[in-house]
């Protein structure tokens, strides 16, 4: 799928110097791109068996909601720490520069329930790791972990490598 590179719009130094950020939204912002986008995870995920998606804040949802429309799943959200009101299962994670924490609310997902959990962009593995042990934590089974994009040389894959990892795209610098 590198054909979606055309999409994704490089931002030199954000959120820090140094950093070359890849954006999705041009991407969702593009009609073709964001069709190419969905028919490629639909045709990969298609004879998955899969009752939920669960999407990682903030661009993970966008993915995952329009994913669980053509997969006919349930969607579950995944955010930061403190914007779920009600009871709610926390994660925390190691990021290069700290911690962070995600949250999900308590019986979002039933026990043996299979979760897709999704995320727009693979860096270091970190959230999507934190996404599947919570997954695991309320008694759902992990199929798939999926990025649009995957960041090669901050070897994230191999931090989740215990789970299946889909990505449309891969950037060999970071």
């Amino acid at each position: 799928m590198e054909e979606l590179k055309s999409f994704i719009r490089n931002i030199p130094d954000f959120p820090k110097p140094g950093i070359q950020f890849k954006d999705v939204t041009t991407l969702f912002e593009d009609r073709y791109g964001w069709q190419m986008c969905l028919d490629a995870f639909e045709a990969i995920l298609r004879y998955t068996p899969i009752d939920k998606i669960a999407g990682v804040e903030a661009r993970g949802f966008v993915l995952a909601a329009a994913l669980a429309d053509r997969l006919k799943t349930g969607l579950v959200l995944v955010r930061k720490k403190g914007k779920l009101p009600g009871d709610v299962i926390r994660q925390t994670y190691e990021l290069e520069y700290g911690t962070d924490e995600i949250e999900m609310h308590q019986g979002t997902v039933k026990p043996g329930e299979r979760v897709l959990i999704m995320d727009d962009l693979l860096a270091t593995g970190g959230t999507l790791e934190a996404a599947a042990k919570l997954v695991e934590k309320l008694g759902g089974q992990v199929v798939s972990t999926a990025c649009i994009i995957e960041l090669t040389p901050l070897k994230g894959r191999q931090r989740i490598g215990k789970y299946p990892f889909i990505s449309l795209i891969s950037y060999d610098e970071d």
